[in-house]
C-alpha cells in the first residue's frame, strides 16, 4: 500500500512514456504504466502522453479503446492530464499537412501548424500562466521544454455560469498558441513537463497535489 496518489500512465503504444513515469514518481505519485481498464478507472489520476502525428496518436487511442477510458473518466469528473500530442487530441480535430483528423472532441477547435520561420518549435520557452493557475503555482516565470510544429492557436469553448472559466496558459513562437489548459478535471500541457527539469517536476507535483481532493 502507498499513501502516494496512484497515477495511471495510459499505455497505448505512444513513445516517451518511461520518462513520464519517472518524472511523475519524482513528483510524488505512485506512477504505473498500464493499459488495465480497471486500474485506469480507479486511479487517482490518468496521464495521456503523446508523441508523433495527430492522426497516428488518434488511431492508436481508438485501436486500444483509450478514447473510451478517457471519456468515461472525464464523465465521472476524474482527473486527466494530457501531454504534448496528448493535449492536441483533446480538441475537435487536427490538420497536419492536408490531413484532417477527428480528435476526441473534449474541447472545440482545431490543432494547426504554427506560423513560424523555423519548425519544429524545439527547446525552452517561457509561458504566460493564466491567472489563478494551479499547475503553474510557484513556477509562473520558469521555462519549459517544447518539441512540436502544431498547436491549438485559438480557444473556442464557451463556459456558462455556474461553471468556472478554464484557466488558459499561452506561449508564443511565431504566433501565440495554447501552452496549457486547466478545465475542471481535464488539464493538458503542450510542452513536456517530464523534460522540463525542476520546473516540470514542480508542475507535475502541483497537479498530483490536487488529485485526491478533485477525485472526491
Amino acid at each position: 500500500m502507498t499513501d502516494r496518489p496512484v497515477v495511471a500512465v495510459l499505455d497505448y503504444g505512444s513513445g516517451n512514456v518511461h520518462s513520464a513515469v519517472k518524472a511523475l514518481a519524482a513528483a510524488g505519485a505512485d506512477a504505473r504504466l498500464t493499459s488495465d481498464r480497471g486500474l485506469i478507472r480507479d486511479a487517482d489520476g490518468l496521464v495521456v502522453p503523446g508523441v508523433g502525428a495527430f492522426r497516428a496518436v488518434m488511431e492508436a487511442l481508438r485501436e486500444s479503446r483509450g478514447d473510451e477510458v478517457i471519456d468515461r473518466r472525464l464523465a465521472g469528473g476524474r482527473p486527466v492530464l494530457g501531454i504534448c500530442v496528448g493535449m492536441q487530441v483533446l480538441f475537435g480535430r487536427g490538420v497536419e499537412r492536408g490531413i484532417d483528423t477527428e480528435g476526441l472532441g473534449e474541447w472545440p477547435g482545431a490543432v494547426t501548424e504554427l506560423d513560424a520561420p523555423v519548425l519544429p518549435h524545439m527547446g525552452w520557452n517561457t509561458v504566460e500562466a493564466g491567472e489563478g493557475s494551479r499547475l503553474f503555482a510557484g513556477i509562473e516565470s520558469e521555462r519549459f521544454y517544447f518539441v512540436h510544429s502544431f498547436a491549438a492557436q485559438q480557444w473556442q469553448l464557451e463556459v456558462m455560469p455556474p461553471f468556472p472559466a478554464p484557466t488558459l496558459t499561452w506561449c508564443s513562437y511565431g504566433t501565440p498558441f495554447l501552452a496549457a489548459v486547466e478545465n475542471g478535471p481535464l488539464s493538458a500541457t503542450q510542452f513536456h513537463p517530464e523534460k522540463s527539469g525542476e520546473a516540470g517536476i514542480k508542475l507535475l507535483s502541483n497537479w498530483i497535489g490536487g488529485l485526491r481532493r478533485d477525485s472526491l
